[in-house]
């Protein structure tokens, strides 16, 4: 089976949670690192599926879901959406300074304290993605049609602009984006916030 890209599905979650999970160290496998493996796609995957399904798309091959984009047409009203209707149950779930490592102590504090987007970068950019993709479907193109498909459906409904972060040492990322025209926006050593403006 040839990697195809389709519209996200229910279903799908499992296996979008899971990318995350195999991808979250500036694209290479976090299992092992963290001793709860699904704490990242509760932050940087899970939401997007489940409150904004029709923003995500995935790519599929005979190994099954190895990719996806995921994202939110209007971050500010997604952060509120967050507030409602996603991080009570997890900080139920994970009490901050609950987790089994560091690094599972970072992601808790970060369910308990989420980072908000500047207001004057989302006044020009107001959607925001994810993108992940397993090494075995990287190289292929693939992950240039995954931008191309959401940034479509994002002028399709008269979005302005789109914006996501990016670990400032992952460099084949950053020559990848600023290759499929975007634009960074800022840096503040933690991580580089890149943004792509749409004629809508």
């Amino acid at each position: 089976m040839n990697a195809v890209i389709r519209a996200y599905q229910d279903d799908d979650l499992d296996a979008v949670y899971e990318v995350c999970l195999r991808t979250a160290d500036r694209g290479d496998d976090l299992t092992g690192a963290i001793a709860d493996p699904v704490l990242p796609g509760h932050l940087y995957a899970g939401p997007y599926g489940v409150l904004e399904p029709g923003s995500a798309f995935v790519v599929e091959d005979a190994d099954g879901v190895g990719g996806y984009v995921v994202g939110t047409t209007d971050t500010v009203a997604f952060e509120h959406r967050l507030e409602q209707e996603w991080f009570p149950a997890l900080r139920a779930r994970y009490p901050e300074g609950s987790g089994g490592g560091d690094l599972d102590n970072l992601l808790i504090g970060l369910i308990h304290d989420p980072r908000r987007r500047d207001p004057a970068i989302v006044s020009d950019y107001p959607a925001h993605l994810h993108i992940d993709l397993m090494p075995r479907l990287q190289g292929q193109g693939l992950g240039r049609r995954l931008i191309e498909l959401f940034c479509e459906e994002m002028q399709r409904r008269s979005v302005g602009g789109v914006h996501f972060g990016v670990n400032p040492l992952n460099h084949r990322a950053l020559a990848f984006y600023a290759h499929v025209g975007f634009a960074e926006l800022s840096n503040d050593g933690a991580s580089v916030l890149l943004g792509r403006r749409f004629a809508v």
